[in-house]
């Protein structure tokens, strides 16, 4: 089902159920190569199907189930898998998978029990065609893809690696695509293969690799195309004369301007879209670039900062008035304890509001049993509190100036710890009469309504 043209192929159509693919008439008898592949995924959808594949082959897999290709390969296929198969949620997502002629694709998982490497990318309906680059050299293979955000050519990203990985001496490229019950366009727009070599190594010259008779095989085949191109350039004229422009792009032209009509308005909010994640993609990049200084010079400032105490500390051990390191951390630490028994205090006292407002009610001893246990908790507390107090006001005054409550004093100025409970006592007490009072006022408001 694939679709040739000047300037691209078509490998699929937006259609359902569709196999294309292409493939080189010879083999490749590079042992170490790159190739650079742009092509495009575009559908009207919010989800696509079934994908793409770039392949390296010992035999041409012309047809087949494993996106429009043969099962059972023997060589390596990198497939950009646009539905999501194993309801994982990891797709758009790109699989590499090596097979050694025996194996059968397991659609079912998306590959992912045969995968070698992978990653995720969404590589639809970008604003710029999408770029990959496959390496394979000393038995590694590396893919880097540029994620169409971008005009720049040369702005990919490490996506897999496979290493220790061996492929067939000599093999096929391929390129090839499907659709299912969903569909999208699989348009390519270059396939570029290069030789890699080692450094020092005599590199073949170009005349050697391809026949001469397969050259002119070729070049006979480039002008028959040639000739079919131009009889449909001239009928195409033929039934439409008011078209203007050179006859070698007036065919693209109509077909372009019938998909602008068909979808003009969502394509330019689409690349708008993009345009603009494009634009917050880079300042975001900018923005953690800033950052990372900022944390660096934070970095230092507190490392200078901390050896300067630590230097401060060793050369005045005994001096007066200053406060070192641990007894700032432990006068931080009592008060955040005074605040956190404070807090179950304040907690106590509700649950005692509670309680006593269930024991107003008859028959409830349980009531009057827990309100007494929250009032040995209550007193417990208080008395923790009052003595880290003590202990925080005794590390916080110096040792010349701590003052200590006299034996027998004649107006004592320390409170004692019977005084203290009398205290808590006395308004204890007042406080439950207040609340006794205040329940008996509230049920004899009642009796009126």
């Amino acid at each position: 089902d694939a679709i040739p043209s000047a300037d691209q192929i078509r490998i699929t159509t937006s259609l359902k159920s569709q196999r294309g693919s292409v493939w080189t008439k010879s083999k490749s008898i590079f042992e170490y190569w790159e190739v650079e592949v742009t092509f495009r995924v575009t559908g009207r959808g919010r989800i696509g199907a079934d994908g793409l594949a770039i392949w390296f082959t010992e035999e041409q897999g012309l047809e087949g189930p494993v996106f429009g290709a043969a099962d059972q390969w023997n060589g390596v296929g990198i497939f950009f898998d646009s539905f999501d198969n194993d309801g994982k949620k990891n797709n758009p997502g790109v699989v590499v998978v090596g097979n050694n002629g025996k194996l059968l694709y397991d659609h079912q998982n998306d590959g992912s029990t045969q995968a070698l490497a992978s990653c995720q990318r969404d590589f639809r309906n970008k604003p710029y065609p999408v770029r990959v680059k496959i390496t394979y050299y000393q038995k590694t293979l590396i893919v880097l893809i540029n994620n169409g955000f971008t005009p720049d050519k040369e702005d990919y990203e490490f996506c897999a690696k496979v290493e220790d990985m061996v492929l067939p001496s000599q093999g096929y490229f391929g390129i090839s695509a499907a659709t299912g019950g969903l569909a999208d366009d699989h348009d390519v727009l270059s396939f570029l293969t290069f030789q890699l070599t080692e450094p020092g190594k005599e590199v073949p010259t170009p005349d050697a690799e391809i026949p001469q008779k397969d050259k002119e095989k070729y070049q006979e085949e480039f002008e028959h195309f040639q000739q079919e191109l131009d009889k449909k350039k001239e009928e195409f004229q033929k039934e439409h004369p008011d078209v203007q422009g050179q006859p070698g792009k007036t065919t693209c032209a109509f077909f372009l301007s019938a998909d602008d009509l068909f979808e003009t308005v969502s394509d330019r909010e689409l690349r708008q879209i993009f345009e603009g994640q494009n634009r917050i993609h880079l300042e975001i990049k900018q923005l953690n670039r800033q950052l990372d200084m900022i944390l660096d010079e934070q970095r230092r400032y507190v490392s200078a900062v901390t050896d300067e105490i630590a230097k401060r500390g060793a050369g005045f051990p005994g001096q007066q008035g200053q406060a070192s390191q641990q007894e700032i951390e432990t006068v931080v630490k009592t008060q955040e304890e005074v605040i956190r028994q404070v807090n179950e205090m304040r907690n106590s006292m509700a649950d005692t509001l509670r309680v006593i407002s269930g024991a107003q009610h008859p028959g409830s001893a349980a009531g009057v049993y827990e309100t007494t246990q929250h009032f040995n908790d209550i007193k417990e507390h208080l008395h923790v509190v009052k003595r880290d107090i003590e202990h925080l006001v005794q590390r916080n005054t110096p040792s010349s100036e701590k003052s200590k409550c006299p034996d027998v004093p004649p107006f004592p100025s320390c409170l004692s710890t019977m005084h203290f409970f009398i205290f808590v006592a006395v308004q204890t007490v007042l406080f439950i009469g207040y609340i006794m009072y205040r329940s008996q006022q509230e049920a004899a408001a009642k009796k009126f309504f």
